[in-house]
């Protein structure tokens, strides 16, 4: 599983909305962003765990290069 370490959940929101996720809800513990086709859930931790993230990013449909370019 590929790893982003560091990534702040704003930051993480900030991309992923650059991307063209929209913020569906928000929780407590989580935020579910969707682009019409996809839905990502991003935890409200600081930081997220770098597999997390990794993760988010490959269900988001992006290598972690590409993801790096909306942070």
């Amino acid at each position: 599983m590929p790893k982003l370490p560091g990534v702040n959940h704003l930051e993480a929101i900030r991309a992923l909305e650059k991307a063209g996720f929209r913020i569906v809800r928000q929780g407590k513990k989580h935020i579910v962003l969707s682009n019409g086709g996809r839905f990502l859930t991003v935890p409200r931790n600081n930081p997220i765990n770098a597999f997390t993230m990794g993760g988010i990013a490959q269900d988001a449909g992006f290598t972690v290069e590409e993801f790096r370019k909306f942070l």
